[in-house]
């Protein structure tokens, strides 16, 4: 029940739009996912919060990267890896380099 009041909650009407009360919607967007803007009483678009988009964008990629590497295990890509301290020997980096180095925080 509280999925179908959250979906009623969210419903825009384009008419809103039209009435010059673009602001308040977007308004909403602070403390609301997504909203659905009706056109006709029909569904017409989706306005997303910029968190909500980066974190459906985030699971896109991932999904993506998922697809790929179970592309890559089905095609037998394995058969052609490395352990990682080959890798790094081919790369000149010693272990107490790799031990030294300061942690590097990725966003």
């Amino acid at each position: 029940m509280a999925i179908t009041s959250d979906l009623l909650n969210s419903l825009v009407s384009v008419t809103q739009f039209n009435k010059g009360q673009a602001s308040k919607i977007f308004d909403r967007l602070r403390t609301e996912r997504q909203l659905v803007v009706l056109k006709n009483n029909a569904p017409s678009a989706v306005i997303l919060s910029p968190e909500e988009y980066e974190r459906l964008s985030d699971i896109e990629e991932d999904y993506r990267l998922l697809l790929l590497a179970q592309e890559r295990i089905n095609g037998g890509a394995l058969e052609h890896t490395i352990s990682f301290h080959d890798a790094m020997a081919d790369l000149g980096i010693s272990d107490s380099e790799i031990e030294e180095a300061e942690e590097l925080e990725i966003e």
